[in-house]
């Protein structure tokens, strides 16, 4: 029987997650399958691997196929490296030990490669949030000000208004008063003269 190790679809829309199995070339994609030996998030950075290296060093060296993807995966996880070495070992290149320091010094070296992306993704999405910040406070800044200044034309048209109405009272307050001293001057006018005749009519009567 042909054996494939292949990933098979699962997650959700938009969030695609994947299972490493093990099944028959002849099987569906995501159909049957003969065994489980990993799971592959493909959406974080570096992609997240969950795998069950002995299975899988197990099934490459029994000689079932990868996909393309999928041996990449591996390849990522060690298990062609450790293939490569056991068959070093088998051969006598190395002892068994030697082949485990080896593994050991390239499984420390992918880890710290592997983190030195994790802490850049971190950095990077630390630094988009403070700009994003920043330009949210800018726009609230811009919001506040268009709203301060409209507020303040509000004020100005208002006391203008005051200011215009206060006039116009005081216009009519005049205007209104301007009749009354002009009828009182009249008066005071016409007092000395009427006085004026009576003494000269007063010696005419005696």
């Amino acid at each position: 029987m042909a054996t494939k190790i292949r990933l098979q679809r699962g997650g959700r829309k938009g969030y695609a997650v994947y299972r490493i199995v093990i099944a028959d070339v002849r099987a569906p994609r995501d159909g049957r399958f003969t065994e489980k030996i990993g799971m592959y998030n493909p959406n974080t950075n570096p992609a997240t691997v969950d795998l069950n290296f002995d299975r899988a060093l197990y099934w490459v060296e029994t000689g079932a196929e990868p996909t393309d993807t999928v041996r990449n995966i591996l390849k990522g996880e060690g298990v062609y490296m450790m293939k490569h070495l056991r068959g070093g070992v088998k051969k006598g290149a190395f002892d068994e030990a030697t082949a485990l320091k080896k593994f050991e010094d390239w499984k420390a070296g992918k880890d710290k490669s592997n983190e030195a992306i994790r802490v850049n993704e971190e950095k990077a999405k630390a630094e988009l949030a403070k700009k994003n910040l920043e330009e949210e406070k800018k726009v609230n800044e811009a919001i506040a000000k268009k709203v301060a200044d409209k507020k303040a034309a509000a004020n100005a048209a208002a006391a203008e208004a005051e200011a215009e109405a206060e006039a116009e009272a005081a216009a009519e307050a005049a205007a209104a008063e301007a009749p009354a001293a002009e009828a009182e001057v009249a008066a005071e006018e016409v007092a000395p003269a009427e006085e004026a005749k009576a003494e000269e009519e007063a010696p005419a009567a005696e």
